[in-house]
């Protein structure tokens, strides 16, 4: 009786090799690029920023001598420095809260079965798509102290001129008032979207039982959008603590006012790098606003994260009678 040998395996073939390296390797060539310009426009300037805030650094020179951490207790001891953190805060306050609320408004309109619901809704983004200097041009002209629009309307009514450009808060309700005029929109729609992803069984049930729009608002719609929330809260913060383009071009000098009514750490770091060109000091300046918009980014995570898992644990120690029904 003869046993048959079992035949040598052959030998993967060239296009076969080539093959199952393209199956392992095409995806990371796909996405290389990104992570190529990433390199070289994000992380290597953030490292170049990294060492020339520990250096004295002379920018024609391209050298400088490191002093460790000087320029950062100059920059932390500098009056000027607090007056634009304060700035900074409060203009990020009066145009996020507002923003956020006018946006989730909005989408809700939006989000209803109204006429020209597409004309409305490419509407209002085209605040977004206009050149920020532009924005910044036409409003600075409109809360003029003198010939403004904004004080004609107002005397038109009985009221004072308001000192705009004088007058701390005033100015920081002007610009807070452009960047609230270029957000809303973008934000509105990402909220639009979380709304429209909303089963509609929850309304069909939710006008069953008998509760009107404004009820279920607050008892679907705003639930849940919270993880949406989250994200419009998180890049709001990071791009409110980073406004430059609304304060610089808010006046013909672009310094933040004389007396730094609206100067803002981005504009103060401008003015640090090309007014005085102190590219060590800007670049130390640079490293606090990144942390601080680290640190405040994430207080809104934890936060945020803390509210949806609090109210996720409540819907689940609700009884199992009184799922599927509107609450009285």
């Amino acid at each position: 009786m003869t046993t048959a040998t079992a035949a040598p395996p052959r030998r993967a073939g060239f296009s076969q090799r080539r093959a199952r390296w393209d199956l392992k390797l095409s995806p990371y060539l796909y996405i290389s690029p990104f992570f190529l310009l990433f390199i070289v426009i994000g992380m290597f300037p953030i490292a170049y920023t990294a060492i020339i805030s520990f250096m004295d650094w002379d920018q024609v020179r391209g050298s400088g001598e490191f002093i460790g951490f000087d320029q950062y207790a100059y920059v932390l001891g500098q009056p000027k420095f607090w007056v634009a953190l304060r700035n900074t805060f409060s203009i990020f306050l009066l145009s996020s809260i507002p923003q956020l609320i006018a946006a989730v408004a909005i989408a809700a309109v939006l989000d209803q079965n109204i006429r020209g619901k597409t004309f409305w809704r490419m509407g209002v983004l085209v605040p977004y798509v206009m050149a920020p200097v532009a924005v910044a041009l036409i409003f600075s002209n409109m809360f003029g102290d003198k010939y403004g629009i904004v004080n004609s309307l107002l005397a038109d009514i009985g009221i004072g001129a308001i000192p705009w450009h004088s007058n701390a808060f005033a100015s920081h309700i002007a610009i807070a008032t452009m960047v609230n005029f270029r957000w809303t929109g973008y934000n509105t729609l990402i909220l639009l979207a979380a709304m429209q992803a909303i089963p509609r069984d929850y309304y069909e049930a939710a006008t069953v039982d008998g509760a009107g729009k404004v009820r279920q608002f607050f008892a679907i719609t705003l639930p849940s959008l919270r993880p949406t929330l989250i994200f419009v809260i998180i890049t709001s913060t990071i791009g409110g603590l980073q406004i430059f383009d609304e304060p610089r071009m808010y006046d013909q000098y672009g310094t933040g006012g004389a007396n730094s009514q609206w100067l803002t750490i981005t504009l103060y770091l401008y003015n640090i790098g090309w007014g005085e060109w102190n590219f060590g000091r800007a670049a130390a300046l640079a490293w606090i606003l990144f942390l601080i918009v680290l640190v405040i980014g994430m207080l809104n995570l934890v936060v945020t994260r803390a509210l949806v898992r609090g109210d996720a644990a409540n819907s689940a120690r609700r009884p199992t009678k009184n799922k599927g029904r509107m609450p009285s």
